[in-house]
């Protein structure tokens, strides 16, 4: 089992590629950033600091920065700035028009999600939802991916989770809806 401090891996980046992208490895980057004070700096704090003084692209400043929060505790597994978010998906026996349907039609979405009262607030047909979750304080957001041969990938993306837990708790929810989808769009 991998540890935090475990510098060979971060932020399921092997070593090689960080260093091929970025120029150093990760036990290079979280050693540099310590020294340089990142413990006591917020992420944007440590973001800036990789681009005023290391010339990092935009995306590696984000997940280094992110790799090394994670690795010295300042930041946890699914945590964003806003909180925690998630994400499940399945690819599912159906094309991407009638699992659209299945997530947009409030009757056809009550036969497989538990909690089926939310509120789209943008729809794009046969591509994405945007959604206000029931508790009215979180959002999804899903993607449809057609996969050819009628099959489609939808992935549902759950933000501003409060909690850890509560992101580990909606983590299995939705797999679990998304299996219960496949087995209703799939079935007879």
């Amino acid at each position: 089992m991998k540890k935090a401090s475990d510098t060979r891996k971060a932020a399921g980046i092997g070593d090689a590629a960080v260093r091929a992208r970025t120029g150093k490895s990760w036990k290079e980057w979280f050693a540099l950033l310590d020294q340089a004070g990142a413990r006591q700096l917020d992420h944007k704090g440590i973001v800036a600091l990789m681009s005023r003084q290391h010339g990092v692209g935009g995306w590696w400043q984000q997940m280094v920065a992110v790799a090394y929060e994670q690795a010295r505790g300042l930041r946890k597994k699914h945590q964003k700035l806003e909180g925690f978010q998630i994400s499940s998906s399945k690819t599912i026996d159906a094309p991407v028009a009638k699992l659209f349907a299945a997530w947009h039609d409030p009757k056809a979405r009550a036969r497989w999600l538990k909690e089926s009262k939310l509120a789209i607030r943008k729809a794009t047909e046969n591509k994405s939802l945007r959604i206000t979750w029931a508790d009215g304080k979180t959002n999804i957001d899903v993607n449809f991916y057609s996969k050819g041969d009628g099959k489609t990938q939808v992935v549902a993306q759950h933000s501003k989770l409060a909690s850890a837990q509560q992101a580990e708790r909606m983590k299995k929810y939705w797999a679990e809806q998304l299996e219960r989808l496949k087995e209703i769009l799939s079935g007879p």
